[in-house]
């Protein structure tokens, strides 16, 4: 199975360098698409509520220091781990949401069940978020939450 970081290398080589918290944003929408398309999780790595919206943790943890991304940095990541399939549920998504300004990627996620249900307000730092689940995740953008 495709990791986050595959599935990062290859929304940042389709769409070049980019925001990392609009790279989270996209990721977030591509494993939604992908559970309700595709049947199946786009990489194994959870979404974690953070106040800007989901953050999947392991690519936040990696790269906390970068404001932005391009493929380049992402050595860790092979886009050839995706299938056909998830790459065309990837292309799908950012043909959707690929040129949202990131306020609104923002917006829109915290508007989602999902996001809203794990989410707590003011978690002190240092405290990690609640873990969106991925059943959640699906049954909301399937249309049956």
């Amino acid at each position: 199975m495709a990791s986050v970081f595959d599935a990062a290398k290859y929304i940042l080589t389709k769409s070049g360098e980019m925001d990392t918290i609009k790279l989270q944003k996209l990721l977030y929408f591509a494993q939604a698409w992908s559970l309700v398309l595709d049947d199946t999780p786009l990489f194994p790595e959870d979404f974690e509520a953070w106040g800007t919206g989901p953050v999947c943790w392991p690519l936040r943890k990696r790269f906390e220091e970068c404001s932005f991304l391009n493929a380049n940095d992402i050595v860790c990541g092979d886009c050839s781990a995706l299938t056909d399939s998830q790459k065309k549920t990837t292309d799908l998504v950012l043909d959707h949401y690929g040129n949202w300004e990131l306020d609104d990627l923002i917006w829109t996620t915290q508007q989602g069940k999902p996001w809203r249900d794990a989410h707590r307000v003011r978690v002190p730092p240092g405290e990690t978020c609640d873990i969106i689940p991925k059943d959640s995740i699906a049954m909301y953008y399937g249309g049956f939450d």
